[in-house]
Parts: C-alpha cells; sequence; structure tokens
C-alpha cells in the first residue's frame, strides 16, 4: 500500500512540476497524462528528481526554438500551433471512419453530455431554456455535486 501511495505522490508531483512546460508545450501525451514508464527515463522502476527535472528541461527546450532559455510569445504560440496540429491529425486518424480524408458531420464525436446537460439546464421541461434557467445554470457552472466550489462571488445558499 505504501508503494501505491508513494508512486501516486510521485506521478502527482511530476505533473504539478511539469506545470511550466505544459503550458508552452500543451496538454497531450506527456504533460498531464505521462505514463510512469516514460517519466522513469532510465527504467529503473523509480522516479528520481533528476528525471523529472530533465523532463521539464527538454520540453522547455522544445518549445524554446531560438535556444535562449526563454519563452517569448511566437514561440509559446508555435509549440501550441504545433500540438493543435498533431492533435487535429490523430483525430482525423481516430475518426474518419470512411478513410476519406476528411470528417464529415456524421464522424465528429459527439459530447456525451450534450443531452443531457440541455436537459438539466431546462428545468421546466418544456422543450426550451428561458432566461432565467440559462441564468441558473451558469450560476451553478462549477459547482461540485455537494454544492462546493464554483466561480468567483456566487453567494447562493441552500
Amino acid at each position: 500500500m505504501k508503494h501505491v501511495k508513494f508512486i501516486a505522490a510521485i506521478v502527482a508531483a511530476a505533473t504539478v512540476t511539469a506545470g511550466g512546460a505544459a503550458l508552452a508545450k500543451g496538454f497531450g501525451h506527456h504533460g498531464a497524462r505521462m505514463s510512469f514508464e516514460e517519466i522513469d527515463a532510465d527504467g529503473n522502476g523509480e522516479v528520481t528528481k533528476a528525471e523529472i527535472q530533465a523532463m521539464k528541461d527538454a520540453h522547455f527546450a522544445r518549445a524554446d526554438a531560438d535556444g535562449d532559455g526563454k519563452l517569448t510569445l511566437d514561440e509559446m504560440q508555435a509549440r501550441a500551433q504545433e500540438r493543435a496540429n498533431e492533435r487535429a491529425a490523430r483525430m482525423l486518424e481516430r475518426f474518419d471512419k470512411d478513410a476519406d480524408g476528411a470528417l464529415s458531420k456524421e464522424e465528429l464525436p459527439q459530447p456525451r453530455r450534450a443531452g443531457k446537460m440541455f436537459d438539466r439546464m431546462d428545468a421546466d421541461g418544456s422543450g426550451g431554456i428561458s432566461k432565467q434557467e440559462f441564468d441558473e445554470a451558469r450560476m451553478h457552472h462549477g459547482k461540485d455535486r455537494h454544492g462546493h466550489g464554483g466561480h468567483g462571488d456566487d453567494t447562493e445558499q441552500n
């Protein structure tokens, strides 16, 4: 049990530590979803601080196109565009069922909760969302299932 908690803590630390690099490179295969094996560069079954630092340095260096040790807006935008291009290519590969090199409306992934969200917002079941229902849904957006959280200065009480 101690090993499970330790590994979870290491993975969490790696994710937090890589936050600056993730900003420059965007989230995806690396960053927030890196596997333990990717972080454990030497494959010895343990992640060291040096491996985490090396991962951060590599991500930063990839975004730092001119190698000056600083990330400019242009470099961050270029890296973000690169990541967007990679995601779009993976999306096309995954969802292009007829292999025509394009996604039709029918091939696009559908949000799993879109209909349920509409139904929740339509509190009176009228088939439409009134301004009041819209505002109430907006006010509750971001609160967890126990009513905690939320945005800004929401002061509603139960």
